[in-house]
């Protein structure tokens, strides 16, 4: 009996030891980070945006197109991000930045098999501002929410353009609101969050040109895009 109260005791303190050494080589990163009223960051990522399509009339009962669909095309964005603290769970973000992206319509006339695929290239000035729902901090790491309000500028909207061999014909203003969540990753000298969110306009993007025969066979087009970012805050 005294051997196994040995080794019972002996197995206790080695479990113990085992805690007191996990312990010790936790460290907390970036201890007072969440005092910060604000900080800021770098933001980079991957988009895939499209058009929702709706339909004229004419789209019905003309003898030009048989069908007209949009589809998925990746980009890119290039951005700054600035996060002001407003409670302990809630922050309010603003993330400016440069989105390149690309929208595509397949579209065949009626009479011929060979579908048509045209791009719409965008260069969008992309101003959101954004609720931050926060998790409780556990060690090195938190979960968030985010909910909020976009406007975008496209740079190489061509609505004005005189050009005779334009397909479609785009407005450079949109308004919309995004949704999404994300992962903080707490490092020793800056915080990496991953994060994923959904971009919908809400403005009609088409703009009417009675010469255009796509154009005119579509009532309105609305922007969406699915955003996967990385963020590097100090």
């Amino acid at each position: 009996m005294a051997l196994v109260k040995k080794i019972i005791i002996l197995c206790c303190l080695l479990v113990a030891s085992q805690q007191e050494l996990r312990a010790q080589r936790f460290i907390l990163n970036l201890p007072d980070h969440d005092q910060k009223k604000y900080y800021f960051g770098l933001t980079f990522g991957l988009n895939f945006a499209t058009y929702q399509a709706s339909y004229t009339s004419s789209f019905v009962n003309t003898d030009t197109f048989m069908r007209i669909l949009p589809s998925w095309s990746p980009g890119f964005n290039l951005g700054l991000m600035g996060n002001l603290k407003l409670s302990k769970f809630i922050d309010l973000r603003l993330v400016p930045s440069l989105s390149f992206s690309e929208k595509r319509l397949d579209f065949n006339k009626i009479g011929y098999d060979t579908i048509v695929t045209k791009s719409i290239e965008s260069i969008y000035v992309h101003i959101p501002l954004q609720l931050k729902f926060k998790s409780e901090r556990i060690r090195n790491f938190r979960f968030y929410v985010l909910l909020g309000a976009k406007y975008d500028y496209d740079m190489a909207a061509n609505a004005r353009s005189k050009r005779n061999d334009e397909y479609i014909k785009v407005k450079p203003n949109d308004l919309g609101y995004e949704f999404g969540m994300g992962f903080e990753f707490y490092n020793p000298n800056f915080i990496f969050a991953p994060e994923i969110k959904l971009s919908q306009g809400l403005m009609n993007q088409i703009y009417k040109d009675k010469n255009i025969p796509l154009t005119n066979a579509i009532d309105q087009l609305n922007t969406r895009s699915i955003v996967i970012s990385i963020h590097l805050q100090g």
